[in-house]
């Protein structure tokens, strides 16, 4: 895919997103009082995973949009845009380990997952079938994921497919891991001390990949979108459509994910 041809970077005052009212819907979610144990936090990754393995793939499509990634390389038009696109990918394709050695965030996952006794055969299985050349909606239909992950997932791929570069920035910066509160980790913490030997994976992944988000990411994503978007209105608008997508499809995420654990 040849490299996005961006506008010159014109920043407006303040951002020009309307997110509607699913960012507080979110965080008043009854999903966080639901997840009030290790059972229940296990059958919360079986789901969550695949949304942690998506969000790979959308920052993927973001840095084809906004770097070069075909040979022969050609420089992009916006060098400060292609630089903070791949720091991201730096940071979840590949940090570093508290033991030393990096991994993918996905990776560090999967490995919380086991390392708590989570099922990880079917996200595992997807992993395996599109390795072997399976196409995607084939290789989500057998895995045997839950269906609100396996929706999750294919509305995800819809903005991904839908050729908008505005909004797989937007969905990107604001429906994924930031919508993630505090929350999460405070249980977390609390199982981690009980039994580190189950947790204490799983707590490192949420402490650095909300540190990331807060510190970085996330900042980075909103100058993106911003230096995209420009004054241009129609652009605010696309993004702001597939920002409001991304929140709904975790919204009917979490509560698919609220009624698996309540049953």
């Amino acid at each position: 895919m040849p490299p996005v041809t961006m506008p010159p970077p014109s920043l407006p005052a303040e951002p020009v997103i309307d997110l509607g009212d699913f960012r507080e819907r979110l965080l008043r979610h009854p999903i966080y009082a639901a997840i009030d144990g290790p059972d229940r936090l296990r059958r919360f990754m079986e789901s969550h995973v695949f949304a942690v393995w998506d969000f790979q793939s959308l920052l993927k499509a973001m840095q084809q949009r906004l770097t070069c990634t075909t040979v022969p390389w050609l420089p992009t038009p916006d060098p400060e845009a292609r630089r903070l696109v791949n720091e991201i990918v730096l940071d979840e394709e590949s940090d570093a380990l508290p033991e030393g050695g990096s991994a993918s965030h996905f990776e560090l996952y999967l490995d919380a997952m086991r390392q708590a006794g989570a099922d990880s055969g079917p996200i595992e299985r997807l992993l395996a079938t599109l390795g072997a050349g399976t196409p995607l909606p084939r290789a989500l239909a057998g895995c045997g994921g839950p269906p609100e992950a396996i929706e999750f997932v294919r509305r995800s791929f819809a903005v991904i497919e839908s050729g908008s570069t505005a909004g797989i920035v937007a969905a990107f910066t604001h429906g994924r891991e930031d919508v993630i509160p505090d929350m999460f980790r405070r249980v977390v913490v609390r199982l981690a001390a009980q039994e580190p030997e189950s947790w204490n994976r799983f707590r490192f992944y949420l402490e650095r990949h909300i540190d990331h988000d807060d510190d970085h990411h996330a900042p980075a994503c909103r100058r993106i979108l911003a230096r995209l978007c420009g004054r241009d209105s129609r652009l605010w608008a696309e993004a702001s459509r597939a920002a409001q997508e991304c929140l709904a499809a975790r919204l009917a995420l979490w509560d698919g994910i609220t009624g698996a654990v309540a049953r």
